[in-house]
This record gives structure tokens, sequence and C-alpha cells, in this order.
């Protein structure tokens, strides 16, 4: 059976983003959740949103990916998320990432947005990422 391409690129993103000691060392640990566990510490990264469309020619099966990750954080002002966040756009903006099943065609940023939660206490920085893959 096949890995969905939407799971072989977050593994890959994970995989690299955990593979970098400043990025790890700035979350306080390998902090990357698909959903944070209860009572998490921030900073953390989160996948969230991810949008799948297919991108398929005569020759070959293909997807287009729209893929949100954040920066969860509870410090006052948004400076250390967005200092992470700009960590992470600078280790997967291009980068050249091996996926299961599949082949990694392009990575490219494409927006970020920040935003507190109605309580004040969570501060969010979103990344969309925009990538393309091939099934092998």
């Amino acid at each position: 059976m096949t890995a969905s391409p939407v799971v072989a690129l977050r593994k890959a993103i994970r995989a690299r983003l955990l593979m970098d000691g400043a990025l790890v060392a700035a979350l306080g640990g390998a902090r990357i959740y698909e959903e944070a566990p209860r009572g998490a510490e921030t900073p953390y990264v989160l996948f969230t949103d991810a949008e799948m469309r297919d991108w398929s020619t005569t020759l070959s099966r293909g997807s287009e990916h729209f893929l949100t990750l954040a920066v969860i954080s509870t410090e006052r002002g948004l400076g250390p998320a967005l200092d992470v966040a700009q960590q992470i756009v600078d280790l997967l903006d291009s980068a050249a990432l091996t996926l299961d099943d599949h082949e990694l065609i392009d990575l490219r940023f494409a927006s970020m947005n920040t935003k507190r939660d109605a309580s004040g206490r969570f501060a969010r920085v979103a990344m969309l990422f925009r990538a393309t893959t091939e099934y092998l």
C-alpha cells in the first residue's frame, strides 16, 4: 500500500526540523506535534491544516499540497514565536526532502500570519507552505 502523500510530506518535514539542533534548542526539545499533548509546554510546532489537490499529468500521478505549520507560544509578545517561525521557513523553503513512496518536486514558503486566541494566552504564528509531489 502506498503511503498518503500528505503523511509522507509531514513525516519528511518533521524529520528535517528535528535534525536542526538550533531549532530543537529554541523549542526546548523535540516539540513538533500532529496534536499537542494536554498541558504541552510552549513553544511548540503544530501541523495544522493540509489541503491536497490532484497535480497529475499524462505521464505521472502527482499532488499539489498546501500545508500549515504553526508555532504556539505563551510568551508575552510575538518576537520569540516569530523567530522560531523564521527558523522553520529557512529550513524548509526549497528544501530537498526524501519522502516515502513519493518524490518531492518543490517545497516553497507561501505566507505567514499571527494571531492570539480569545483569552490572549496563546500566540500563534502560522506558516503556509506549497509543495508538489509525484508518486513513485
